[in-house]
């Protein structure tokens, strides 16, 4: 990979607080911060294409990242257990979330999705507990199960001219969202639904 490659940490994952990312870097392997508790800040430059598999998973003091606009994937479990995170802004150029990418990211309040992405994997943004509205754009052609599993504080989401046919295993979608009374569903397409 001749050093296109970040792998990540090496040490006591307690002493890893700020990371820079050195320009020339492609990618971030997977797990390659996974249980820094300790990290608050890190600065992925411009470059970067793909997030590794659980890359920051754990890192519970992570309260904001900036993804640059060159990031097209975010690998699965990649932001698992962030538990500080707050908000986040999806690239333009992402076009593929993999499953548990959020998976209890209990402070995200809110998440920025862009037009160009086309898929999100299973329990994306499963127990987002802090998650209260979310607009999924056209462009989705897939949505996980359980992507919106136990987001107990979701109260609205715009489906609105969107294809649901689209849509893996609907029923499940927004499982245990127990104050979800909003959904906008104008001008949305219904046929082949099958679930």
């Amino acid at each position: 990979d001749k050093g296109t490659k970040c792998y990540g940490w090496i040490g006591d994952e307690k002493k890893c607080t700020n990371v820079v990312i050195p320009e020339g870097v492609t990618s971030i392997g997977a797990g390659a911060f996974s249980g820094c508790s300790g990290l608050t800040n890190i600065d992925i430059p411009e470059g970067v294409t793909s997030i590794g598999a659980g890359a920051f998973s754990g890192c519970s003091s992570l309260a904001s990242i900036d993804i640059p606009e060159s990031v097209t994937n975010i690998g699965a479990w990649a932001f698992s257990g962030c538990s500080s995170l707050a908000s986040i802004d999806i690239p333009e150029g992402v076009t593929n979330i993999g499953g548990n990418a959020f998976h209890n990211c209990d402070s995200l309040t809110s998440i920025n999705i862009p037009e160009g992405l086309t898929s999100i994997g299973d329990y994306v943004f499963s127990d987002c507990s802090g998650l209260k509205t979310i607009e999924l754009t056209e462009g989705l052609t897939s949505i996980g199960e359980f992507a919106f599993y136990n987001c107990s504080n979701l109260t609205s989401l715009n489906l609105s001219n969107w294809d649901l046919s689209k849509v893996i295993n609907m029923p499940y979608m927004f499982y245990n969202c127990s104050k979800l009374n909003s959904l906008d569903f104008r001008n949305a397409e219904f046929n082949n639904v099958n679930n």
